[in-house]
């Protein structure tokens, strides 16, 4: 531990700290589930920045550097069993193995120094500005590039999106062009700006399609595509469940329809894409299942409600697409993207390319068939596409 800590302040004397991970709970039920410790620079004074990171929210606090080090000892020594020193000279590991410590150094991950600006709005995914004609087009900004008055809050929320799609997006191959698809995507805003942050932001080479249904929609983007100058970016009129994808890296889904999310879904399973993205919405098919079937009597108090019923089916609905994709071996994570005091339809589901034994494919099959038999439901529409 002292040897690791002496790292730390050396780094950090010498200019070549870059961050520090603290990583793998001792106990299972910790609320926190990692922290992440960067140097700032807040009113001419550098201090560490801790982010820490829970199920559901992460929380930032700002340390003299003495006071940082010392809560980095501390979480170490009761809290978790990795923490990782980057440093542009190396890496260094340090596992907790009870009262056993040990350090192992490894080639440098990172070899240049990260800004210690903490201005937020440097960091924002997303800029308006008069550079970037696109927002101009769609209506989101004026020729000066200022965020109108009535747009404020689709700016927010296209910012939001790229927000969390980014750290997805880190994840992504950098040595070839990123192929993504945005099924549903309408009049092509979140598409334009995923686009943006993908040329522009992080220089990467892209070929992004947006694929909608109405035709004015698709004329009506590319011709904005055109005039902004995004050579990658394309529009094509299509159904979801006809358009034919093939080896993408990311699929985006977002509020498609009842079970246009489904083919989605689908869509980018059978193309192998390594990130997928749904916001679903309108989840009326079991809905009509539930109250055709026959549900388990216990639950007779609550689907008797209309609004239970509703609300009911959509958490059956998204709970059976998740299932759908563990199945196809990707890792799943439900979080809650924009205030419920918008709408309490915001849920988003992520889903990231992993492994899967048929052990644990046939646990899920089970899963799906308890859950179809307690609430009454013949068929979900998504299994039809499980064999496709």
């Amino acid at each position: 531990m002292d040897e690791f800590i002496s790292l730390i302040t050396k780094s950090l004397e010498a200019n070549t700290f870059v961050k520090v991970t603290l990583s793998s709970p001792v106990r299972k039920d910790a609320e926190v589930r990692n922290i992440y410790v960067k140097q700032v620079e807040i009113k001419c004074e550098r201090k560490l920045s801790f982010t820490y990171r829970y199920q559901k929210r992460d929380i930032v606090k700002n340390y003299a550097i003495d006071e940082g080090i010392e809560n980095i000892r501390k979480h170490v020594d009761e809290e978790f069993r990795f923490a990782t020193l980057f440093t542009i000279a190396g890496d260094f590991v340090l596992q907790h193995n009870g009262s056993h410590f040990k350090v192992k150094q490894q080639k440098a991950s990172i070899t240049e120094l990260p800004s210690l600006s903490h201005d937020r709005s440097k960091n924002r995914k997303l800029e308006a500005s008069d550079g970037k004609k696109y927002l101009h087009l769609l209506g989101i900004t004026d020729a000066t590039g200022n965020v109108n008055p009535k747009s404020q809050d689709k700016f927010k929320q296209i910012t939001h999106y790229i927000e969390i799609l980014s750290s997805h997006i880190d994840t992504l191959p950098t040595d070839r062009t990123i192929t993504v698809t945005d099924m549903g995507s309408g009049k092509g805003y979140l598409t334009f700006a995923l686009y943006d942050y993908l040329a522009n932001t992080l220089k990467c080479k892209a070929d992004v399609t947006g694929v909608e249904i109405r035709h004015d929609m698709v004329e009506l983007c590319n011709k904005f595509a055109k005039e902004s100058g995004f050579d990658g970016l394309h529009f094509a009129e299509s159904a979801i469940d006809s358009y034919n994808a093939d080896k993408l890296d990311m699929l985006i889904a977002l509020h498609a329809c009842n079970t246009a999310t489904d083919d989605a879904l689908a869509k980018g399973v059978y193309a192998g894409a390594q990130v997928i993205v749904a916001a679903p919405c309108c989840q009326h098919q079991i809905r009509n299942e539930m109250e055709s079937g026959t549900p388990n009597e216990i639950l007779s108090p609550i689907l008797r409600h209309g609004i239970f019923m509703e609300r009911q089916a959509e958490l059956v609905t998204d709970s059976i697409r998740v299932l759908f994709l563990q199945y196809f071996g990707y890792k799943t994570k439900v979080v809650e993207f924009i205030s419920d005091a918008h709408t309490h339809k915001n849920v988003m589901i992520i889903a990231t390319k992993s492994t899967i034994s048929d052990e644990q494919k046939q646990k899920i099959l089970s899963q799906l068939e308890a859950l179809k038999s307690f609430f009454g439901i013949n068929q979900h529409y998504i299994e039809t596409k499980w064999q496709k």
